[in-house]
């Protein structure tokens, strides 16, 4: 059985030094070319022995990385005299040029690896097209109604009403009890409206600020409204209802 050996492939040079770097932990902007050299080579070598082709771009950044160590080996010119400044000129870093490929390089290579996470996520989703859905689509017609005021909203007007009246007070004084039928009650509200031949405020239909005759009187439009006799209307939101007789039928009679 032959012995096999697996090795990390790299993308080309640059990405080789950069595993080399961040498996030494290497500062990039300071890098020991003796021993990053040193490595490189070494991987270069295992690929030989192990008869894989090497690219040729592998080879030109060896040749590169032993002329930056030869130059650094090189001893340092200094000048004789340090009294004229204008002599003096800036040395060069032959790792300046390599250091700035690798930087660049690894821009590139993190924002690849952002991207193939974004591509990745963007997998776990499925899509479709739009469905045309109106074959199965009711119309739906609004009921009409003679009654746009809710039995909620009537409660509500009877409780301001209440708070106008201060009703909700105790107050003591002597009243004499006087039975009020909401059938009577009823007949009196529709001959009211009728002879006033208009939309009447809900509130002008309490003249009386007996607690006995205003309930009567709520439950006898209650009533009415339950009959069809009147139509209350709200031109808005908490604005004033208006009751007004339908038609002009006669008197409401029979037992509540």
């Amino acid at each position: 059985m032959p012995y096999n050996v697996k090795i990390d492939a790299f993308e080309g040079p640059l990405d080789l030094l950069l595993h080399l770097i961040n498996r030494l932990e290497i500062d990039i902007y300071d890098i020991p070319v003796a021993q990053i050299t040193e490595q490189y080579l070494l991987y270069i070598h295992t690929m030989n022995e192990l008869q894989l082709d090497v690219a040729s771009e592998f080879l030109v950044m060896a040749a590169t990385l032993l002329a930056i160590k030869s130059k650094m080996l090189l001893p340092k010119h200094e000048e004789e005299s340090l009294e004229d400044d204008s002599n003096l000129e800036y040395e060069e870093d032959p790792r300046e040029d390599l250091v700035e490929r690798l930087i660049e390089y690894r821009k590139y290579k993190e924002a690849a690896h952002d991207l193939k996470l974004l591509e990745e996520e963007r997998s776990l989703m499925f899509t479709k097209p739009p469905s045309d859905l109106s074959d199965y689509a009711k119309e739906i017609k609004p009921e009409k109604t003679d009654l746009n005021v809710s039995l909620y909203d009537m409660l509500a007007a009877f409780q301001k009403l209440l708070r106008r009246k201060k009703l909700q007070r105790p107050m003591t004084t002597k009243i004499a009890r006087q039975e009020i039928s909401i059938d009577k009650r009823m007949t009196e509200i529709l001959v009211e409206l009728r002879s006033f031949k208009g939309r009447k405020s809900f509130n002008d239909l309490f003249p009386h600020p007996s607690k006995e005759h205003i309930v009567v009187t709520f439950l006898a439009i209650l009533e009415l409204i339950k009959r069809k006799e009147i139509d209350v209307e709200q031109d808005g939101n908490f604005s004033e209802i208006f009751v007004e007789a339908i038609g002009e039928g006669e008197k409401v009679v029979g037992n509540y």
